[in-house]
């Protein structure tokens, strides 16, 4: 995270200037289709064995009297998601095997790519959102230069960053066993990503 949105997150934070309230946060949020894309296990990126990437296009309006930023961290806290970060997204293939993952794009355009190298690369702007599962591999193709992301992790599960060919064996046997999340972190307990990461 760059400096200057750490002290932007701060003092909104102290000051709650540019966060949306509760009741103004329900209306930033879009009903937008689950587009879904599997991916399979390509050798060094596993993929979820079950569960397929989620993509809302343009699923939160991000009016200018709001930090774009914030109105993504209080959706995904409001919904059960936390330990929330604003940065971009890395510019090689990482993948997490212990905890699942939403992408909210805050501000500009990235090309990026999901599933590893055999994977597919989508556009992505402000207001869309991606909800990764466990050992969906990622990565950064280009971006504008005001691109933005805000990330945010269910409440079950440990942070992992696994890039290398000997992480894949450890990752395949930890991957099942992140369990599905209680909230859709865009939509909340009735949201479409339920659905799709039904009961295994």
């Amino acid at each position: 995270m760059s400096i200057v949105e750490s002290i932007k997150k701060a003092a909104e934070k102290l000051t709650g200037i540019a966060r949306p309230g509760t009741s103004r946060l329900a209306d930033l949020v879009r009903q937008r289709k689950a587009n879904a894309f599997r991916f399979k296990d390509d050798g060094l990126v596993p993929n979820h064995p079950s569960w397929p990437l989620i993509v809302y296009r343009g699923a939160v309006t991000l009016p200018d009297d709001l930090d774009p930023a914030a109105v993504f961290e209080e959706l995904f806290k409001a919904n059960g998601w936390g330990g929330s970060w604003r940065n971009g997204i890395y510019d090689y293939v990482h993948y997490h095997s212990r905890i699942h993952e939403v992408l909210g794009i805050a501000r500009g355009t990235a090309k990026v790519r999901f599933g590893g190298d055999k994977g597919r690369a989508l556009t992505v702007k402000a207001g869309d959102v991606a909800v990764l599962p466990a050992g969906t591999g990622h990565q950064r193709l280009s971006a504008s230069d005001d691109f933005l992301v805000v990330g945010a992790y269910p409440p079950s599960g440990t942070y992992d960053e696994c890039t290398k060919p000997e992480q894949h064996a450890e990752a395949l046997r930890m991957i099942p066993k992140v369990s599905r999340p209680r909230n859709d972190p865009v939509y909340g307990r009735d949201g479409p990503l339920l659905k799709a990461w039904g009961e295994r």
